[in-house]
């Protein structure tokens, strides 16, 4: 009874949203008089033999048995179909015979002219009947006489009254009324999904305390040897050796951790294995945080603000590693990646999801059970993948940008790159890709290389190229100055008048797409800028440099700083995951940023709280990105693994 309501209110639904109040109005008053509340075969009888054959609506009669085929068209059982089809010849074998006695040859000839062709490719012996418009008395005929006996049309009822009565009265239910039992099932999974994400949770902080605790031990083990085997150290410098430690002592959380992995792998390089090397007396507390920033990818902050309260503008502040464990409603993790991952975006709509790793594979999947993964693919670009970017106004194109300067155009519909786009030799690292939110155009920034390792020190100067997504062809090339320094992010306000190029050399520049010009530019930090974002009313806008400072500055009044940051999580840059980025959710109002841990802090910007964090990869998160319309974000990590986590 509860599918059935459901199943009405739907039906209800969309009648109003189409504007059938008629067919609303009729769809009620039969509801007031349904009492069986099931199906109703003699209703389909009456439509057949009492409306459509009667008053000669052969064109509904042959549509009403299409409908019934296309609806049984999955069932793995043919015999239903054959007797369907059967039935189906009979009935129209029905509606000729009733012609002719009503005395309608011309609608016999009528029906032959609008189904013969289909008839005649049927299996069954339809040519006699062409012939019977043409025959004096029909019913005296020894082939068609036994069709205008009374017998044969109320066995012919009676099998098609079976037939239905069979069919929904047994398994096969319509397609409305399963909705909402699978409405149900999805509740229900999400429900158990949400409860193994919280034991999951419990689970990972209990491990991390019973790592802490075995830590420990060994450090006060360690102490204790090493105490017997350098007893000439003096006081001062073990009680300064001891505050060390206690300043760095959330960071060693982790040691274990590393311990266990450098056991693993003590035939990698060397300086892996060099990195924790301590001091004969065994209290060289900086070596063991220098062993944990350089292993995990974390820099300096990271030891200057982990696990300590800091200031900031004026107010005590706790560090990412004590906010508290963001709540989480769901998370989906996809495993379809068997690289790290470098780039993951959400679609227009928020119903795709491209992820990029640096095999130079992309994957365009969904997370939500209920669309069609008809637009899931892999497409592999032979190059590492270093920015994505979907087109505004649909899910219908995804850019990719590469490291040998290729930008490519996937249509997901069509599942094929439909362009192929190259930028110049000496700008091979397509570093950012921005669709306009209004105009069928898009920007690239394209960097050289200097010598040296891929770091964002590397980057050589810049290149911003406007292309025509119609043409595909590029119209214009911003100007930058001479030799300019390698653009990192770019950004469109909402009309796509406005871009927004932050540079390695720590500017932002703003650019009038109607004139082609930049209008206004500043110095913003002191770093790299990495990641670029509008504010939500674009009155500000955000920068996140590459020495972990996050700044929100007023475009009202240049160079006013509105909020800032100090992420303490953020790698050192000598990983071939340098570029980190931030996210904005739909408010504006929680900052997503990637980080060199396992876990990513969320910050809230002007808010009164510190901030959350994020559920733990098991490597550090290298990509970000907020959906468009819903509390849901995407994390992407060199685990391999991109995670969906909507929170509550």
């Amino acid at each position: 009874m509860e599918n059935m309501q459901y199943a009405e209110e739907l039906v209800r639904e969309f009648l109003v949203f189409r504007g059938f109040t008629n067919t609303l109005q009729a769809f009620e008053a039969e509801l007031s008089t349904d009492i069986g509340k099931g199906f109703q075969v003699n209703k389909i009888l009456d439509l057949i033999f009492a409306v459509y054959i009667p008053k000669f609506q052969a064109e509904k009669l042959v549509g009403l048995f299409s409908f019934f085929k296309h609806c049984f068209s999955s069932w793995s059982e043919t015999v239903m179909l054959d007797t369907l089809s059967k039935l189906e010849g009979s009935v129209l074998r029905c509606y000729i015979v009733h012609a002719l006695q009503s005395g309608r040859k011309d609608k016999v000839m009528e029906f032959f002219g609008m189904n013969g062709n289909d008839l005649l490719l049927k299996s069954y012996d339809w040519t006699p009947w062409f012939a019977i418009p043409y025959l004096k008395n029909p019913s005296l005929d020894p082939q068609f006489r036994v069709y205008f006996s009374k017998e044969w049309y109320e066995a012919l009822r009676l099998s098609v009254r079976n037939f239905f009565s069979e069919i929904f009265n047994g398994n096969r239910l319509p397609s409305l009324l399963k909705l909402s039992s699978e409405k149900n099932t999805i509740s229900r999974l999400k429900k158990d999904n949400k409860n193994l994400n919280l034991k999951l949770s419990q689970l990972q902080a209990l491990l991390e305390e019973k790592e802490a605790q075995l830590d420990q031990s060994k450090r006060s083990m360690a102490a204790t040897n090493s105490s017997g085997a350098s007893s000439g150290i003096d006081d001062e410098n073990l009680n300064l050796s001891r505050s060390s430690e206690e300043i760095c002592a959330p960071a060693t959380s982790h040691l274990s951790r590393r311990e266990q992995s450098e056991e693993c792998a003590a035939n990698e390089p060397a300086k892996i294995v060099s990195g924790h090397s301590m001091s004969s007396s065994g209290h060289d507390s900086y070596s063991v945080s220098s062993f944990h920033a350089s292993y995990s990818g974390i820099d300096d902050n990271a030891q200057r603000f982990c696990g300590s309260h800091f200031v900031d503008n004026g107010r005590e502040v706790l560090g990412e590693e004590e906010f508290p464990e963001v709540s989480v409603e769901f998370q989906e993790t996809f495993l379809g990646h068997t690289n790290p991952i470098t780039r993951c975006r959400f679609s227009a709509s928020g119903n795709n999801i491209a992820s990029a790793s640096v095999d130079g594979t992309v994957r365009i999947w969904t997370y939500d059970s209920s669309i069609a993964a008809s637009r899931n693919a892999t497409i592999y670009c032979g190059a590492e993948i270093m920015s994505l970017d979907w087109e505004c106004k649909s899910d219908r194109l995804l850019l990719i940008g590469t490291a040998d300067g290729g930008i490519k155009a996937w249509n997901v519909d069509a599942k094929r790159v439909v362009c192929d786009l190259n930028t110049s030799e000496a700008f091979p690292s397509v570093l950012d890709l921005k669709c306009s939110p209004v105009e069928p155009i898009f920007v690239s920034a394209a960097s050289s290389r200097r010598l040296g390792s891929n770091t964002i020190h590397s980057l050589g100067y810049a290149s911003l190229t406007v292309w025509n997504m119609k043409t595909w062809k590029a119209m214009t090339v911003l100007p930058l100055g001479e030799d300019p320094p390698a653009i990192t992010s770019l950004c469109f306000n909402h009309n796509g008048k406005i871009l927004a190029a932050s540079a390695t050399d720590g500017m932002i520049h703003m650019f009038d797409m109607s004139a082609g010009l930049q209008i206004t530019g500043w110095p913003a930090h002191d770093s790299a800028i990495s990641s670029l974002l509008f504010g939500p009313d674009e009155t500000s806008i955000f920068s996140l440099g590459s020495d972990g400072k996050i700044f929100e500055w007023s475009l009202q009044n240049q160079g006013r700083v509105l909020w800032s940051k100090t992420s303490g999580w953020l790698s050192d840059g000598t990983s071939k995951y340098y570029r980190h980025e931030m996210a904005l959710d739909a408010n504006g109002r929680q900052l997503l940023v990637t980080c060199g841990s396992v876990r990513a802090p969320i910050y809230q910007v002007r808010g009164h709280s510190n901030g959350l964090r994020s559920l733990p990869h098991s490597a550090a998160i290298t990509t970000v990105d907020w959906h468009p319309t819903l509390p849901i974000f995407l994390t992407g990590s060199a685990d391999n693994s991109v995670r969906v986590t909507s929170i509550l």
